[in-house]
């Protein structure tokens, strides 16, 4: 184990990326654009959940919570099932493009559903215990759509490890996919801000298509809804998952019609040897290097993911006082501060990394977040409400750093273990990575709803919410992800591949298979 605060400084001087390993500026682009599936077919509906089915509906946010972590269940089959088919598939365009032809198309069209529901939907009883009949709507729905995602999204994510075999170049095309990933990001927050304006006060589906037609032509329909006024969110969500179905299509097609699959001809289309699903998953987590990185990430997306909720709930019931369309109003702030001050961390760390290698980058980006996270108890506030989105922005400078680097290190990994195994299996690695993320997202952010309902929040006292109540969600959101970062960087600790390392890989790999 080298370590941990080496430089691989004197390995960068004078280091020239081939030509031939360079991916061409279309392809990057091209891959970015399947960020919009992975963001809002895994992580839409998971950002809304609370306001829709929670605020305007009326279910429990423990239910809500429950549901969230339930999405992962769905994911822990149809990722492993379609990483698996796409790592086995041989046809005329590839392994990977077909599927996500298929999935681009579905993701789109099936986005919309997922709030297909009316107002007025009762209950039944459970154990003794009233569930709300939108809570069984979301398991079923989530049970549908999630498989559809996986379809694109497992091919797109083992796609993206085998675009070049350069260690630098890496970063480079996970720094265009990550810069793209910025605007569907946007969308997340713009969401709430969509279905909270003046517009949807009094909106029916009758006049639905009406409300929206104001919208693109008067300014007045975007102002906040009147104090005490209700708009309807359910019908604003969804009109704005419609618009997002569509532009997934869209974004899905121009994704597979770009990249390219450079491994595939050279490697795999010629081998016809299957392997078993159980197998290949197994096989892929005996990979020390590929347990770590899990490790890192499971951490990193518990931590943060932990206090989405609280988040949301800081900013409504303590910067803005209980007022939802100001609230809502700066969370799409602090979305487009996410966005821009989050398209700055990725140059900043592709740079970093380029001159310290990708293992003391990521010392650096641990270190920026726990800094972050201690500042958000003052950057919080309802005496300068403006801060929170300075923190917002700062959070996503950090996390484009990390998931830049991270997912880098993800095709260091696939080709060390190629080395060891003898064979190219992206699809495995990205199914099982995919898998834990989402498992860690979705426990974190279903955990977080248990959270506000531990620390006594409720939604009926609005922005009177009792002191001890905000004081313990504001120092969670703070105490939580720092705890995560920490236990990543005990796992950063004991990661073995180095640039040096790497570069050892890569030529004991050409000499053995030739170069790709």
């Amino acid at each position: 184990m080298a370590p941990l605060l080496s430089s691989d400084r004197r390995l960068n001087r004078g280091y020239v990326i081939a030509a031939v390993d360079r991916v061409p500026l279309r392809q990057k682009i091209g891959y970015g654009l399947g960020t919009f599936i992975d963001m809002w077919g895994h992580w839409l509906y998971a950002n809304i959940a609370f306001q829709v089915f929670g605020l305007f509906l009326g279910v429990a946010p423990a239910l809500i919570g429950v549901a969230v972590i339930l999405n992962r269940v769905f994911d822990a089959v149809s990722d492993p099932v379609f990483g698996w088919l796409s790592d086995n598939a041989r046809t005329r365009i590839g392994r990977r493009r077909p599927f996500m032809f298929v999935g681009a198309v579905l993701s789109g069209l099936g986005l919309p559903f997922l709030v297909a529901v009316t107002a007025g939907w009762g209950s039944s009883t459970v154990f003794g215990c009233e569930v709300s009949h939108y809570f069984w709507f979301m398991i079923v729905s989530s049970a549908l759509y999630l498989p559809v995602v996986s379809c694109f999204n497992m091919p797109y994510q083992s796609l993206g490890n085998e675009l070049t075999p350069d260690y630098h170049e890496r970063t480079s095309v996970f720094s265009y996919k990550n810069t793209v990933q910025k605007i569907p990001e946007a969308g997340l927050f713009l969401a709430g801000l969509f279905f909270t304006r003046e517009v949807w006060v009094g909106a029916t589906p009758d006049n639905a298509l009406e409300r929206l037609k104001l919208l693109f032509t008067t300014g007045g329909a975007w102002a906040d809804a009147p104090d005490g006024a209700q708009p309807n969110m359910l019908l604003g969500a969804q009109v704005y998952l419609v618009i997002c179905g569509a532009i997934i299509i869209v974004a899905g097609l121009l994704c597979a019609s770009l990249v390219r699959e450079r491994y595939y001809e050279k490697l795999v289309a010629a081998n016809k040897q299957k392997a078993g699903i159980k197998e290949t998953l197994v096989q892929a987590f005996h990979c020390r290097p590929f347990r770590i990185q899990v490790a890192m990430q499971l951490a990193y997306n518990l931590g943060l993911s932990m206090v989405n909720a609280l988040g949301f709930a800081v900013t409504a019931y303590y910067v803005c006082g209980g007022n939802l369309s100001e609230a809502n109003k700066y969370n799409f702030a602090m979305g487009f501060a996410y966005m821009v001050i989050g398209f700055f961390g990725i140059p900043v760390f592709a740079a970093v990394s380029r001159r310290l290698g990708k293992r003391q980058s990521l010392v650096c980006v641990y270190a920026f977040a726990i800094m972050v996270f201690v500042a958000t108890w003052w950057l919080y506030t309802p005496h300068v409400k403006w801060l929170q989105i300075l923190a917002s922005g700062l959070i996503s400078f950090c996390s484009a750093g990390f998931w830049t680097l991270s997912a880098s290190i993800g095709a260091d990994v696939i080709d060390y273990d190629e080395l060891q195994s003898g064979r190219r299996r992206e699809g495995a690695f990205a199914a099982c990575g995919s898998w834990v993320n989402k498992l860690g997202m979705a426990l974190g952010a279903g955990v977080s709803f248990f959270i506000l309902g531990w620390v006594g929040f409720d939604r009926g006292l609005g922005g009177a919410q009792a002191g001890h109540t905000i004081f313990m969600i504001r120092f969670l959101l703070a105490a939580i992800p720092i705890a995560g970062l920490v236990a990543g960087i005990m796992a950063l600790v004991r990661f073995p591949l180095t640039q040096h390392k790497m570069m050892e890989v890569r030529a004991q790999l050409e000499a053995r298979r030739g170069k790709v």
